[in-house]
């Protein structure tokens, strides 16, 4: 039996979908709702109908908890594109994750017998992830003859591409304004993720639990708003927190992996007192960078190599 996966559609197309954005960093969201209804729009409900004929017995309900489940894991996967020493392919990694996010509430709509590449449905996307507040005004700023946002020439490459990244981060889940959350608790996030990034410059693989769960709550939000807007109420069955899936799982397993190398390496070092030019410091980092571009090149490398796998096998 052939597997299927979905992770590679979206990312095969995640480039194409980066350099659409930056040509108008202001209208991501719109770029985006354009772009998945082009491209994955078609394909949503003919996987939906395999998924059906696959699961005979299912009823709508068991559907969608289907097509959510495999979307979020997907989704998940996708986070995993994001360590430490490949922080410039985070663009890459957020457009193939949003692509997949996407995906996954376009089936949803479809398992509800709606079009999915019904230009409404681009509008409804805009309103389920929180950019407009209705169907009407996400509709009209879809036409591409309508109003556009002011231009960011203006205001360097740097910071647009900064501000970017960000609006991706809000799509995606990753960053959420909690008004509920009290003060020391902010604060205690915000140094939990400098932690995480210090720790991810010598063991950079330590990025993957951490995005993979940002991702899992998040993809969580979204197809949890898509099944009460498409189904009429919520999936008794939907997580409402992090379990321990498979795929976080394998995340908390790399990053184990990620420390345990620098710090056999670093011990090694003050075992057998290597010395370079009479000082330690200087063995230290280059042990340290080495295990860093050790660790991540090989992930990468088993990384993009199971994706051409899996490429291969869905044409």
């Amino acid at each position: 039996m052939r597997r299927r996966t979905r992770a590679a559609p979206a990312a095969g197309l995640a480039g194409s979908l980066l350099k659409e954005v930056l040509a108008e960093p202001g209208r991501l969201p719109e770029s985006l709702a354009s772009f998945a209804l082009r491209h994955l729009g078609p394909g949503a409900g003919p996987s939906v109908a395999r998924l059906r004929e696959a699961h005979p017995e299912a009823d709508a309900a068991a559907l969608r908890a289907l097509v959510v489940t495999r979307g979020r894991r997907a989704v998940t996967a996708e986070g995993a594109f994001v360590g430490g020493p490949f922080l410039l392919l985070i663009p890459v990694a957020f457009c193939g994750a949003l692509l997949t996010q996407v995906r996954t509430v376009l089936e949803i709509a479809a398992v509800d017998g709606r079009d999915p590449a019904d230009p409404q449905r681009g509008a409804e996307l805009l309103v389920l992830q929180g950019v407009y507040g209705d169907t009407e005004t996400a509709r009209a700023a879809l036409d591409p003859a309508g109003t556009r946002p002011g231009s960011e020439a203006g205001r360097g490459r740097l910071a647009a591409f900064r501000d970017l990244i960000v609006r991706m981060a809000r799509l995606l889940g990753l960053v959420t304004p909690d008004d509920r959350a009290g003060r020391w608790v902010r604060v205690g996030r915000w140094a939990l993720l400098g932690a995480v990034f210090l720790v991810g410059l010598v063991a950079p693989l330590v990025w993957l639990p951490y995005m993979a769960v940002g991702y899992y709550r998040g993809t969580t939000r979204l197809t949890d708003r898509a099944t009460v807007f498409y189904a009429g109420s919520p999936d008794p069955r939907s997580s409402r927190g992090v379990r321990l899936d498979p795929v976080l799982a394998r995340a908390g397993l790399k990053a184990v992996g990620s420390v345990v190398l620098p710090s056999v390496a670093l011990f090694l070092v003050i075992v057998t007192d290597i010395r370079i030019a009479g000082g330690r410091w200087p063995v230290v980092g280059i042990v340290l960078t080495t295990s860093c571009l050790v660790s991540g090149g090989w992930w990468l490398w088993r990384h993009v190599r199971r994706r051409s796998r899996h490429g291969h096998r869905n044409p």
